[in-house]
C-alpha cells in the first residue's frame, strides 16, 4: 500500500443529500489507498444520500458536522460534486466557512464538477485558475477566477493549492493529482 497519505486526516464535506456518489467514493478509496484518514462532514448528523446523476444510490454515514469542527481538525478537504449537493451547500453558513477555513489556514482543497459553487459562496476563487462542469465557467469568471477547460487542474496561486476536475471521466487524473499534492508538506492536523 501507498503511505504518501499516512497520518493525514481528509475532510470531505457533503450535503446531507444530493452528491455524486462515485465523485465521494473514489476519492475516498484514493485516500485510504494512499494511508490516508477520510472522514466524512455534513451540514446534519446522521446519514447522507448519495445519488447516481438524478437516482438514489447508496447512503453514507456522517462523521462530523460542520459547525462542530474546523479546519485545524483535518490536513486537507475534497468537495465532491452533484448538481444538487453543493447548491444544498453554499447556502449553509457553516458549511461555507468551513470551506473558507481550509483556505485561510493555507491547507490543500480538491473540488468536483459542479462543487465550484460552494467555492464561489466563500469568495475564495478571486485570481485563481480551476477547472469545472461547464455549466459552471461563467459563475467562476464573475467570482473573478479563471475558468478552463481540462482533464484535472492544480493551482498553486493563493493561500494554499487548489485541485479541480471536471467531471466523473476525470477522476482518474482527479484522484492521482489530490493525493500527490495532499501528500506535500508536513501533516498539520490537530
Amino acid at each position: 500500500m501507498d503511505t504518501t497519505l499516512q497520518g493525514r486526516t481528509v475532510a470531505f464535506l457533503a450535503a446531507t443529500q444530493g452528491v455524486e456518489q462515485v465523485e465521494l467514493t473514489g476519492p475516498w478509496k484514493a485516500v485510504e489507498e494512499a494511508g490516508g484518514r477520510p472522514r466524512l462532514v455534513s451540514t446534519r448528523p446522521g446519514r447522507i444520500q448519495a445519488f447516481h446523476h438524478l437516482d438514489k444510490a447508496d447512503t453514507f454515514e456522517v462523521h462530523d458536522v460542520a459547525g462542530e469542527v474546523s479546519a485545524q481538525h483535518y490536513d486537507a478537504l475534497v468537495l465532491p460534486g452533484g448538481v444538487a449537493n453543493p447548491d444544498f451547500l453554499r447556502i449553509n453558513r457553516d458549511a461555507v466557512a468551513f470551506v473558507r477555513a481550509f483556505f485561510d489556514a493555507g491547507k490543500p482543497v480538491a473540488a468536483i464538477c459542479h462543487a465550484p459553487w460552494t467555492l464561489i459562496e466563500a469568495g475564495v476563487l478571486r485570481g485563481r485558475t480551476l477547472t469545472s462542469w461547464p455549466s459552471l465557467m461563467t459563475d467562476i469568471s464573475n467570482a473573478g477566477g479563471h475558468w478552463v477547460d481540462e482533464e484535472v487542474r492544480v493551482c498553486s496561486r493563493g493561500s494554499n493549492i487548489l485541485v479541480t476536475s471536471r467531471r466523473p471521466d476525470d477522476l482518474p487524473a482527479f484522484e492521482r493529482a489530490l493525493v500527490a499534492e495532499f501528500a506535500q508538506g508536513p501533516v498539520i492536523a490537530a
